[in-house]
């Protein structure tokens, strides 16, 4: 599966492809991908849900999905209050709104699992999310998610490993019953750009990120693109090798560090790279800024 477009200063290119171990068994891919545009114009908010369906167990790849269409949905349905909290930084909104948001998806596949007949913690998966502004003076970039996976930054030919903490639900600020109007003051950096900890390298390993997907920790980051940059957002499949194989790592910090995003074929071809020992699906969205 492949996707791509541009909007202000980004370019995304995405692609999700079944792995080895999978085309070996004669099993559906486990990954889903989802991109979708809400809105028109500069007021346009881009959704990218990439979800991992468990492994080892029966219809997985059918919870990777509908994880990503509620998601999307909700999205969609919050798409102005989401749009203005992206632009004005509202961390806190942001944080206890996608956490929200996310914990329903689950309470629904849940319920799901229940009406097939299967157990709840077999019918589950991983999901990461990004919401993309399109307006080109709003640098934000906000990743929400829960379970296994990857989050990268690629910032003067080195790779960075942004994947988050565990985040608790922040209290309501003292200030919540304020008008909308009242944030809006705010610039678009304040407080988006500043996780708990420095990014770590990318050989560094991801705490926690091996637990199981529901119920897991809930992970948020928003931070502030420079231009040069590339943020990569992947499925397991490709974020473990990239963190284990230095030579993959070197490799798509070469292909994707030029000033010019690859075309789609060029893309999919990069995301493909074999790694010995590593065979299961990849999914990989990665967006460059102009």
């Amino acid at each position: 599966m492949l996707e791509g477009a541009r909007y202000g200063t980004l370019t995304l290119r995405a692609a999700s492809m079944r792995g080895d171990s999978a085309r070996y068994r004669g099993e559906p891919r486990r990954d889903a991908l989802l991109a979708a545009r809400f809105g028109t114009g500069d007021s346009a908010l881009v959704l990218v849900a990439v979800a991992s369906g468990q492994r080892a167990a029966p219809g997985t790849h059918r919870a990777a999905r509908e994880l990503c269409e509620w998601i999307a949905e909700a999205v969609g349905r919050n798409r102005a209050r989401l749009t203005e909290d992206v632009h004005t930084a509202n961390r806190g909104a942001l944080v206890s709104g996608l956490h929200r948001l996310t914990d329903r998806a689950y309470g629904r596949l849940r319920a799901d699992a229940t009406e097939r007949g299967l157990a709840p913690a077999d019918y589950t998966a991983s999901v990461r999310c990004l919401l993309l502004p399109a307006h080109p003076a709003c640098r934000t970039r906000v990743f929400f998610g829960m379970g296994d996976g990857g989050l990268f930054r690629l910032r003067d030919g080195v790779w960075q490993d942004l994947e988050p903490a565990e985040t608790e639900p922040e209290p309501a600020p003292t200030s919540a019953s304020a008008p909308a109007s009242a944030s809006a003051s705010a610039p678009a950096s304040a407080s988006a750009s500043a996780p708990a900890s420095a990014p770590a390298p990318v050989s560094a390993p991801a705490s926690a990120s091996a637990s199981a997907p529901s119920p897991a920790p809930f992970r948020f980051r928003a931070s502030v693109a420079r231009p040069g940059d590339t943020l990569l957002l992947c499925s397991a499949g490709l974020a473990d090798p990239l963190r284990g194989e230095a030579a993959l790592a070197d490799h798509l910090a070469e292909r994707w560090g030029a000033a010019e995003p690859p075309g789609l074929s060029a893309f999919l071809a990069d995301a493909q790279t074999g790694v010995k020992g590593y065979a299961d699906d990849r999914t990989a969205v990665a967006v460059w800024e102009a």
